[in-house]
């Protein structure tokens, strides 16, 4: 007994060692791999509703820029074609409704809006030909010195999107960039032609299936890129320029959106987060942390911080997904923060806006081209006045057509009636004449008959 007591003691023994060894051991891998164990937290589920904001439903320069992109293109073509004149027929752009983006025929379109494009009669077969109007013309003028002047910094947001897609070469699709040409602002030139527009910048790479793409050329890596958010926490004095370091972005929630306590305790430490810059390697994230989740919300602040409205269609922005390393439902990001993106469901699509740059304007910087097309779209406006001016001019013309048209029918009524009262005299008279001529013998038979049937007859007529 006292020999099977020592072998059980002696064993508790080894185990608790063990036990206590292993666990210092772990400890010890805990401090040295700090950053692994925020990759490891669970990952929050939170929901928020989505509340309507006035004031971004109401700005003009992003809703309506959907309309005018085509406008924009049929003005392009135009010029294109006829540097001099600005005028082509309209069997030169007929047949190109899709790839200009019209939803129906083309004629239609460009008689829609009358400040831009004015129609006359063609030298040959009175075929109908149009023509940019002055102003247009004037405003194409002034995009095209815009471009001239501001072209590095056009170039530069380019470069900061191709700089933010992934692997070792740094690759984007021409296709990608063209579905994107509108909202960075790019001339139609640039990409038309991109070998006489590169300049050094930007190099051509072949990926393979016969499909090109863009990278930034030797003269345009100027080393590594800071983000709008890095800059920012920099003059403030809350950014040290470190790599990975916390960095709390700016919140701007709507009206009336208020946050339960468990996804306002997220949001918090969310924020406590360390940075991870878009224009840095992030292979070693796991998809499902929130870590990795805090780089694809600097991602799209950075993307929509490039474009000319910074605001897109969602849709506009799926294409990006594998280029730059999102995640399959990376429009979740936008449903689960609420305080930096706005999604307006107008114009039957999902816009995402970015808040800050409209709640801060001083934080994001205004792209060159934004105010050229502001004054297009006022221009755009200038034609829902012209038609409804047309429309009442043509309801006043029709309305003194409708009001001519009556008085000769009245005459015509009293015209008829009075050959009728004329007629019907003229006949009775000829009947008692008749009567009358036709009775010698018996003057007085014959004169009270005719008197009787012209009673009768005259009865009958109307008045």
């Amino acid at each position: 007994m006292p020999n099977q007591k020592g072998c059980a003691r002696n064993l508790l023994q080894k185990i608790f060692f063990f036990s206590c060894q292993n666990s210092l051991h772990s400890l010890s891998n805990c401090r040295n791999l700090s950053h692994v164990f925020i990759q490891r937290r669970a990952y929050v589920d939170v929901y928020m509703d989505w509340k309507k904001d006035t004031y971004f439903e109401s700005i003009e320069s992003i809703h309506r820029s959907i309309e005018l992109k085509p406008i924009i293109a049929l003005k392009n073509c135009i010029v294109s074609a006829s540097p001099q004149d600005y005028c082509i027929p309209i069997s030169a752009v007929s047949k190109r409704g899709l790839e200009l983006g019209i939803p129906f025929k083309v004629a239609r379109f460009l008689r829609k809006y009358p400040s831009f494009f004015e129609e006359f009669e063609g030298p040959k077969y009175n075929l109908p030909w149009f023509k940019l109007t002055p102003t247009a013309i004037q405003l194409d003028k002034e995009e095209r010195e815009v471009y001239e002047e501001h072209k590095n910094d056009i170039v530069d947001r380019l470069k900061k999107l191709i700089l933010m897609s992934v692997g070792e070469q740094k690759v984007l699709p021409l296709k990608v960039i063209q579905g994107l040409q509108w909202y960075l602002g790019l001339p139609d030139e640039f990409l038309r032609h991109p070998e006489s527009n590169l300049d050094g910048h930007f190099r051509i790479v072949e990926m393979g299936d016969e499909l090109k793409g863009l990278a930034v050329g030797s003269d345009g890596n100027d080393g590594a890129m800071m983000s709008i958010l890095q800059q920012n926490a920099m003059k403030k004095g809350v950014y040290a320029g470190g790599e990975r370091e916390a960095i709390v972005f700016p919140l701007f929630p709507s009206k009336g959106l208020r946050l339960k306590r468990k996804i306002s305790d997220w949001m918090n430490e969310f924020q406590r987060l360390p940075y991870v810059s878009p224009y840095e390697d992030s292979s070693d994230l796991k998809m499902d942390s929130d870590l990795s989740e805090k780089r694809v919300v600097g991602i799209l602040h950075e993307l929509l911080g490039l474009f000319v409205e910074h605001a897109a269609e969602r849709k506009r922005l799926l294409c990006l997904r594998k280029c730059l390393g999102l995640p399959q439902k990376v429009h979740k990001a936008f449903e689960r923060h609420p305080h930096m993106f706005y999604l307006s469901l107008r114009n039957k699509t999902c816009t995402v806006i970015l808040k800050e740059a409209y709640r801060e304007k001083s934080a994001i910087e205004a792209h060159p081209i934004a105010n050229v097309r502001k004054k297009y779209i006022n221009l755009m406006k200038e034609s829902e006045i012209i038609l409804k001016s047309r429309r009442v001019n043509n309801r006043a013309t029709k309305n003194e057509a409708n009001v001519n048209m009556k008085d000769l029918d009245c005459m015509d009524d009293d015209m008829t009636e009075c050959c009728l009262r004329w007629n019907w005299h003229y006949c009775t008279q000829n009947v008692v004449a008749t009567f009358t001529f036709n009775s010698p013998h018996d003057k007085e038979s014959s004169r009270c008959s005719s008197m009787i049937w012209l009673h009768l007859v005259q009865s009958s007529v109307p008045g």
